[in-house]
């Protein structure tokens, strides 16, 4: 069966052309687009749809009050805007939106994260496994707005994923260019060097913007000086062991 997909913003012409990429891929359905917020509220009550993809800035209703509006909370919501800022991302997460891309993206782009979330709808007895993974995306998203990782920086999805998959598996911490970067690259159909310079690109921006506090406060001690770094494989580790300790 298909996944269902409501596409809700203002611009006209990328509706159309997200329309016509989403309905030329296998195993995805756009069955409505909406050019303001009440619209978009109308569509979802009615098709119930695996994905939204809602703008902020629309007329009638926003994308936030279509987000806190929203009955249907099992739809996956990504938020696409040009106000990638820290306070849009976060007020987005907030409000109930699983992902955050940020304007202008390629539509490969928008299909790699649409296929990160289209998991298959559980069975019963695995429907308590399914919650746990999705929380901990929730968790991951919620750890980087307090470090100060913004969402629409290419290392963000490479950090979010190497931090999952050592969770999974911790020994894969141990190999991490030979097994962790490679793993990574192939799933994003790119190189296991551009994975790594990416990561460390996004843990030097949560230094570079001075959050040291919120880091050491999200970790519980004093672990870092402004002046020190962690290496791209002890972050993630850190990140790992305090998500694997949350759970336990």
């Amino acid at each position: 069966m298909n996944k269902t997909i409501v596409i809700a913003d203002d611009n006209a012409a990328l509706c159309t052309g997200m329309r016509d990429f989403i309905d030329a891929q296998d195993g995805f359905e756009v069955v409505g687009v909406a050019q303001n917020g009440n619209d978009a509220l109308k569509l979802i009550d009615l098709y119930k749809p695996d994905f939204v993809l809602l703008d902020i800035v629309m007329p009638e209703l926003d994308g936030f009050g279509v987000l806190n509006a929203m009955e249907n909370k099992s739809s996956i919501v990504i938020m696409m805007s040009q106000l990638a800022s820290d306070g849009f991302v976060q007020k987005a997460m907030q409000y109930g939106a699983s992902y955050f891309l940020a304007k202008p993206f390629d539509y490969n782009t928008l299909l790699k994260v649409i296929n990160d979330f289209s998991t298959p709808r559980p069975a019963p007895h695995t429907q308590v496994n399914v919650r746990k993974n999705k929380t901990l995306d929730e968790r991951i998203a919620n750890l980087f707005i307090s470090v100060g990782i913004p969402a629409h920086i290419k290392g963000y999805q490479f950090l979010r994923e190497a931090i999952k998959m050592t969770i999974e598996t911790p020994e894969i911490i141990n190999s991490i260019t030979k097994q962790l970067y490679p793993g990574i690259a192939a799933r994003y159909q790119t190189s296991a060097s551009k994975v790594e310079r990416a990561i460390r690109h996004a843990i030097e921006v949560a230094w570079n913007r001075g959050k040291i506090e919120n880091i050491n406060n999200v970790f519980g001690i004093k672990i870092y000086a402004p002046n020190e770094k962690p290496t791209n494989g002890e972050f993630i580790a850190l990140v790992a062991d305090k998500l694997l300790l949350e759970c336990a």
